[in-house]
Protein backbone atom coordinates (compact mmCIF):
# COMPACT_ATOMS: atom_id res chain seq x y z
CA UNK A 1 0.00 0.00 0.00
CA UNK A 2 1.71 3.16 -1.23
CA UNK A 3 0.36 5.34 1.57
CA UNK A 4 2.24 3.27 4.15
CA UNK A 5 5.56 3.30 2.32
CA UNK A 6 5.77 6.87 1.02
CA UNK A 7 8.36 9.15 2.71
CA UNK A 8 5.79 11.93 3.17
CA UNK A 9 3.96 9.80 5.74
CA UNK A 10 7.11 9.49 7.84
CA UNK A 11 7.92 13.21 7.46
CA UNK A 12 4.46 14.21 8.71
CA UNK A 13 4.69 11.80 11.64
CA UNK A 14 8.06 13.19 12.70
CA UNK A 15 6.85 16.79 12.40
CA UNK A 16 3.88 16.13 14.67
CA UNK A 17 6.17 14.84 17.39
CA UNK A 18 8.92 17.43 16.99
CA UNK A 19 6.51 20.40 17.15
CA UNK A 20 5.21 19.39 20.57
CA UNK A 21 1.61 19.41 19.40
CA UNK A 22 -1.05 19.55 22.10
CA UNK A 23 -4.20 19.73 20.01
CA UNK A 24 -5.08 18.33 16.58
CA UNK A 25 -7.72 20.26 14.65
CA UNK A 26 -9.32 18.44 11.71
CA UNK A 27 -11.30 20.18 8.97
CA UNK A 28 -13.01 19.02 5.81
CA UNK A 29 -16.37 18.63 4.09
CA UNK A 30 -18.42 15.61 3.08
CA UNK A 31 -16.44 12.36 3.08
CA UNK A 32 -13.38 14.24 4.33
CA UNK A 33 -15.35 15.44 7.35
CA UNK A 34 -16.55 11.89 7.98
CA UNK A 35 -12.91 10.77 7.98
CA UNK A 36 -12.13 13.60 10.41
CA UNK A 37 -14.60 11.99 12.85
CA UNK A 38 -12.38 8.93 12.79
CA UNK A 39 -9.28 11.05 13.38
CA UNK A 40 -10.67 12.23 16.73
CA UNK A 41 -10.53 8.62 17.95
CA UNK A 42 -7.25 7.67 16.28
CA UNK A 43 -5.34 10.52 17.94
CA UNK A 44 -7.17 10.08 21.22
CA UNK A 45 -6.56 6.34 21.48
CA UNK A 46 -2.99 6.10 20.13
CA UNK A 47 -0.91 9.10 21.33
CA UNK A 48 -3.57 10.26 23.79
CA UNK A 49 -3.84 13.71 22.20
CA UNK A 50 -6.87 15.98 22.14
CA UNK A 51 -8.29 15.98 18.62
CA UNK A 52 -11.41 17.69 17.35
CA UNK A 53 -13.34 18.47 14.21
CA UNK A 54 -12.84 22.21 14.17
CA UNK A 55 -15.26 24.90 13.02
CA UNK A 56 -14.28 26.32 9.64
CA UNK A 57 -16.81 29.12 10.00
CA UNK A 58 -15.32 30.31 13.29
CA UNK A 59 -12.04 31.10 11.56
CA UNK A 60 -13.01 31.83 7.94
CA UNK A 61 -16.26 33.76 8.42
CA UNK A 62 -16.06 35.11 11.97
CA UNK A 63 -12.28 35.60 12.00
CA UNK A 64 -12.00 34.45 15.62
CA UNK A 65 -8.59 35.35 17.08
CA UNK A 66 -7.55 31.84 18.09
CA UNK A 67 -4.04 31.07 19.30
CA UNK A 68 -3.03 28.00 17.31
CA UNK A 69 0.68 27.84 18.18
CA UNK A 70 0.35 24.49 19.96
CA UNK A 71 -2.04 23.04 17.38
CA UNK A 72 -1.61 20.87 14.33
CA UNK A 73 -4.22 21.47 11.65
CA UNK A 74 -5.02 18.53 9.40
CA UNK A 75 -6.97 19.81 6.40
CA UNK A 76 -8.63 17.01 4.43
CA UNK A 77 -9.79 17.55 0.85
CA UNK A 78 -9.65 14.93 -1.86
CA UNK A 79 -9.38 17.58 -4.58
CA UNK A 80 -7.37 20.02 -2.49
CA UNK A 81 -9.42 22.85 -4.01
CA UNK A 82 -12.26 23.41 -1.52
CA UNK A 83 -12.11 27.19 -1.02
CA UNK A 84 -12.96 27.52 2.67
CA UNK A 85 -10.73 24.60 3.66
CA UNK A 86 -7.85 26.27 1.80
CA UNK A 87 -8.62 29.60 3.49
CA UNK A 88 -8.85 27.96 6.93
CA UNK A 89 -5.44 26.33 6.45
CA UNK A 90 -3.96 29.65 5.28
CA UNK A 91 -5.16 31.51 8.35
CA UNK A 92 -4.25 28.69 10.73
CA UNK A 93 -0.68 28.66 9.43
CA UNK A 94 -0.40 32.43 9.91
CA UNK A 95 -1.50 31.95 13.52
CA UNK A 96 1.23 29.46 14.32
CA UNK A 97 -0.32 26.08 13.60
CA UNK A 98 1.54 23.24 11.92
CA UNK A 99 -0.61 22.72 8.83
CA UNK A 100 -0.89 19.39 7.02
CA UNK A 101 -2.77 18.87 3.76
CA UNK A 102 -4.27 15.42 3.26
CA UNK A 103 -5.23 15.39 -0.41
CA UNK A 104 -5.18 13.29 -3.55
CA UNK A 105 -3.64 16.18 -5.54
CA UNK A 106 -0.10 17.14 -4.53
CA UNK A 107 -0.24 20.18 -6.80
CA UNK A 108 -3.47 21.56 -5.37
CA UNK A 109 -4.12 24.91 -3.73
CA UNK A 110 -4.39 23.22 -0.33
CA UNK A 111 -0.99 21.60 -0.71
CA UNK A 112 0.47 24.98 -1.66
CA UNK A 113 -0.70 26.75 1.50
CA UNK A 114 0.17 24.02 4.04
CA UNK A 115 3.52 23.29 5.69
CA UNK A 116 3.37 19.62 4.74
CA UNK A 117 1.37 17.45 2.37
CA UNK A 118 0.38 13.83 2.81
CA UNK A 119 -0.67 12.54 -0.65
CA UNK A 120 -3.52 10.04 -0.54
CA UNK A 121 -2.03 8.09 -3.47
CA UNK A 122 -5.47 6.83 -4.48
CA UNK A 123 -5.01 7.29 -8.22
CA UNK A 124 -7.35 9.25 -10.51
CA UNK A 125 -10.75 10.04 -9.05
CA UNK A 126 -13.29 9.15 -11.74
CA UNK A 127 -16.40 9.45 -9.56
CA UNK A 128 -17.89 12.41 -7.74
CA UNK A 129 -18.79 10.25 -4.74
CA UNK A 130 -15.58 9.44 -2.87
CA UNK A 131 -14.80 5.84 -1.99
CA UNK A 132 -11.12 4.97 -2.29
CA UNK A 133 -10.05 8.44 -1.17
CA UNK A 134 -12.24 8.09 1.92
CA UNK A 135 -10.53 4.82 2.80
CA UNK A 136 -7.10 6.33 2.25
CA UNK A 137 -8.00 9.38 4.35
CA UNK A 138 -8.89 7.13 7.28
CA UNK A 139 -5.68 5.14 6.78
CA UNK A 140 -3.65 8.37 6.59
CA UNK A 141 -5.04 9.59 9.91
CA UNK A 142 -4.37 6.21 11.49
CA UNK A 143 -0.76 6.21 10.26
CA UNK A 144 -0.17 9.76 11.51
CA UNK A 145 -1.56 8.86 14.93
CA UNK A 146 0.62 5.75 14.97
CA UNK A 147 3.74 7.83 14.32
CA UNK A 148 2.73 10.30 17.03
CA UNK A 149 2.38 7.43 19.50
CA UNK A 150 5.74 5.87 18.62
CA UNK A 151 3.97 2.83 17.17
CA UNK A 152 4.55 3.46 13.47
CA UNK A 153 5.68 -0.05 12.52
CA UNK A 154 2.87 -1.74 14.41
CA UNK A 155 0.20 0.47 12.84
CA UNK A 156 1.70 0.17 9.35
CA UNK A 157 1.60 -3.63 9.67
CA UNK A 158 -2.03 -3.43 10.78
CA UNK A 159 -2.97 -1.27 7.79
CA UNK A 160 -1.27 -3.72 5.41
CA UNK A 161 -3.07 -6.68 7.00
CA UNK A 162 -6.40 -4.86 6.76
CA UNK A 163 -5.79 -4.03 3.10
CA UNK A 164 -5.24 -7.74 2.42
CA UNK A 165 -8.52 -8.56 4.15
CA UNK A 166 -10.25 -5.98 1.96
CA UNK A 167 -8.93 -7.60 -1.20
CA UNK A 168 -10.44 -10.91 -0.11
CA UNK A 169 -13.71 -9.42 1.12
CA UNK A 170 -14.82 -7.12 -1.69
CA UNK A 171 -15.85 -9.68 -4.38
CA UNK A 172 -18.25 -11.75 -2.22
CA UNK A 173 -19.47 -8.66 -0.35
CA UNK A 174 -20.34 -6.93 -3.62
CA UNK A 175 -22.53 -9.88 -4.60
CA UNK A 176 -24.29 -9.93 -1.22
CA UNK A 177 -24.85 -6.16 -1.34
CA UNK A 178 -26.42 -6.37 -4.80
CA UNK A 179 -28.83 -9.10 -3.67
CA UNK A 180 -29.89 -7.24 -0.54
CA UNK A 181 -30.30 -3.90 -2.34
CA UNK A 182 -33.29 -5.19 -4.32
CA UNK A 183 -35.41 -5.04 -1.16
CA UNK A 184 -34.71 -1.30 -0.71
CA UNK A 185 -35.68 -0.02 -4.16
CA UNK A 186 -38.47 2.22 -2.82
CA UNK A 187 -36.98 3.33 0.50
CA UNK A 188 -37.04 7.10 1.02
CA UNK A 189 -35.55 7.46 4.50
CA UNK A 190 -33.02 5.58 6.61
CA UNK A 191 -31.07 5.91 9.81
CA UNK A 192 -27.45 4.73 9.97
CA UNK A 193 -26.24 3.87 13.46
CA UNK A 194 -22.64 3.68 14.68
CA UNK A 195 -20.80 4.49 17.87
CA UNK A 196 -17.23 5.45 18.74
CA UNK A 197 -14.80 4.50 15.99
CA UNK A 198 -17.67 3.49 13.74
CA UNK A 199 -19.52 6.80 13.93
CA UNK A 200 -17.31 7.98 11.06
CA UNK A 201 -18.51 4.92 9.14
CA UNK A 202 -22.14 5.79 9.87
CA UNK A 203 -21.58 9.31 8.56
CA UNK A 204 -19.91 8.06 5.38
CA UNK A 205 -22.52 5.39 4.62
CA UNK A 206 -25.36 7.86 5.21
CA UNK A 207 -23.67 10.31 2.84
CA UNK A 208 -23.30 7.66 0.15
CA UNK A 209 -26.96 6.65 0.44
CA UNK A 210 -27.99 10.29 0.19
CA UNK A 211 -25.82 11.41 -2.71
CA UNK A 212 -25.98 8.29 -4.89
CA UNK A 213 -29.42 6.84 -4.06
CA UNK A 214 -31.36 10.00 -3.14
CA UNK A 215 -32.32 8.51 0.20
CA UNK A 216 -32.67 10.90 3.13
CA UNK A 217 -30.23 8.97 5.29
CA UNK A 218 -29.27 10.37 8.70
CA UNK A 219 -26.22 9.21 10.66
CA UNK A 220 -26.71 8.84 14.39
CA UNK A 221 -24.81 7.52 17.35
CA UNK A 222 -26.47 4.61 19.09
CA UNK A 223 -27.44 6.94 21.94
CA UNK A 224 -28.73 9.71 19.65
CA UNK A 225 -31.28 7.29 18.22
CA UNK A 226 -33.17 6.99 21.51
CA UNK A 227 -33.09 10.75 22.20
CA UNK A 228 -35.83 11.64 19.73
CA UNK A 229 -35.24 9.96 16.34
CA UNK A 230 -36.61 6.61 17.57
CA UNK A 231 -40.06 8.24 17.37
CA UNK A 232 -39.77 8.31 13.57
CA UNK A 233 -38.80 4.64 13.19
CA UNK A 234 -41.36 2.31 11.65
CA UNK A 235 -41.53 -0.34 8.94
CA UNK A 236 -40.89 2.30 6.25
CA UNK A 237 -37.71 3.66 7.87
CA UNK A 238 -34.98 1.00 7.84
CA UNK A 239 -32.14 1.23 10.35
CA UNK A 240 -28.60 0.33 9.26
CA UNK A 241 -26.43 -0.76 12.18
CA UNK A 242 -22.63 -0.99 12.23
CA UNK A 243 -21.58 -3.55 14.81
CA UNK A 244 -17.88 -4.05 15.47
CA UNK A 245 -16.27 -5.98 18.30
CA UNK A 246 -15.13 -3.13 20.49
CA UNK A 247 -16.16 -1.35 23.67
CA UNK A 248 -19.24 0.22 22.01
CA UNK A 249 -20.87 -2.99 20.76
CA UNK A 250 -23.35 -3.20 23.63
CA UNK A 251 -24.67 0.30 22.81
CA UNK A 252 -25.19 -0.59 19.15
CA UNK A 253 -26.97 -3.83 20.07
CA UNK A 254 -29.26 -1.95 22.45
CA UNK A 255 -30.09 0.67 19.80
CA UNK A 256 -30.83 -2.06 17.26
CA UNK A 257 -33.18 -3.79 19.69
CA UNK A 258 -35.03 -0.55 20.33
CA UNK A 259 -35.34 0.10 16.58
CA UNK A 260 -36.65 -3.41 16.00
CA UNK A 261 -39.16 -2.94 18.80
CA UNK A 262 -40.42 0.19 17.04
CA UNK A 263 -41.01 -1.79 13.85
CA UNK A 264 -37.84 -0.79 12.03
CA UNK A 265 -36.29 -3.15 9.50
CA UNK A 266 -32.66 -3.77 10.44
CA UNK A 267 -29.58 -4.04 8.26
CA UNK A 268 -26.66 -5.43 10.24
CA UNK A 269 -23.12 -4.79 9.05
CA UNK A 270 -19.66 -4.93 10.57
CA UNK A 271 -17.62 -7.78 12.04
CA UNK A 272 -20.23 -8.39 14.77
CA UNK A 273 -23.25 -8.30 12.45
CA UNK A 274 -24.31 -11.72 13.69
CA UNK A 275 -24.91 -10.22 17.15
CA UNK A 276 -27.63 -7.88 15.91
CA UNK A 277 -30.69 -9.99 16.65
CA UNK A 278 -33.68 -9.91 14.38
CA UNK A 279 -31.92 -8.32 11.40
CA UNK A 280 -33.31 -9.78 8.15
CA UNK A 281 -30.43 -8.29 6.14
CA UNK A 282 -26.76 -8.76 6.97
CA UNK A 283 -23.51 -7.60 5.36
CA UNK A 284 -20.79 -8.91 7.67
CA UNK A 285 -17.09 -8.18 7.19
CA UNK A 286 -14.07 -9.98 8.66
CA UNK A 287 -12.75 -8.99 12.06
CA UNK A 288 -9.93 -6.46 11.76
CA UNK A 289 -6.50 -6.95 13.40
CA UNK A 290 -7.65 -4.51 16.12
CA UNK A 291 -10.69 -2.23 16.61
CA UNK A 292 -8.85 0.81 15.23
CA UNK A 293 -8.68 -0.84 11.81
CA UNK A 294 -12.32 -1.97 11.71
CA UNK A 295 -13.72 1.17 9.99
CA UNK A 296 -11.54 0.45 6.95
CA UNK A 297 -13.49 -2.77 6.46
CA UNK A 298 -16.99 -1.91 7.66
CA UNK A 299 -17.46 1.14 5.43
CA UNK A 300 -17.02 -0.93 2.27
CA UNK A 301 -20.29 -2.77 2.92
CA UNK A 302 -22.15 0.55 2.77
CA UNK A 303 -20.25 1.77 -0.27
CA UNK A 304 -21.02 -1.39 -2.22
CA UNK A 305 -24.64 -1.42 -1.10
CA UNK A 306 -25.10 2.23 -2.15
CA UNK A 307 -23.58 1.59 -5.57
CA UNK A 308 -25.81 -1.44 -6.13
CA UNK A 309 -28.95 0.34 -4.97
CA UNK A 310 -28.22 3.37 -7.14
CA UNK A 311 -27.95 1.13 -10.20
CA UNK A 312 -31.23 -0.59 -9.36
CA UNK A 313 -32.96 2.77 -9.01
CA UNK A 314 -31.61 3.90 -12.38
CA UNK A 315 -29.14 6.48 -11.02
CA UNK A 316 -25.54 7.06 -12.04
CA UNK A 317 -23.66 6.54 -8.78
CA UNK A 318 -20.47 8.02 -10.23
CA UNK A 319 -22.11 11.28 -11.31
CA UNK A 320 -24.96 12.20 -8.94
CA UNK A 321 -27.14 15.08 -10.07
CA UNK A 322 -26.29 18.58 -8.80
CA UNK A 323 -23.00 17.45 -7.28
CA UNK A 324 -19.42 18.29 -8.29
CA UNK A 325 -16.06 16.97 -7.14
CA UNK A 326 -15.05 20.24 -5.52
CA UNK A 327 -17.16 21.37 -2.56
CA UNK A 328 -18.08 25.02 -3.09
CA UNK A 329 -19.40 25.75 0.37
CA UNK A 330 -21.67 28.82 0.63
Amino acid sequence: MRLVEQPETQAVGRALVERGVRTVRLVGHGSSDAAASYGVYAFGLLPGWTALRDSISLTVYYDAALDLKSSAVIALSQSGQTPDVVEYATRARSRGALTIAVTNDEGSALADVCDLTLPLAAGPERAVAASKTYLNSVAALLLMAGFAAGRADEVADGVRATASLLDETIPPLAGDAARIATAFAYVGRMYVIGRGLEYSTAREIALKLTETCRIAAEPLTATDLVHGPIAAVDSLVPVWTIASRDATLHAVKDAAERARGAGGVLVASGSAAAEIHGAPYRLPVPEAPAPLYAPLLSVVAGQLFSAALARQRGFDADHPERLTKVTLAP
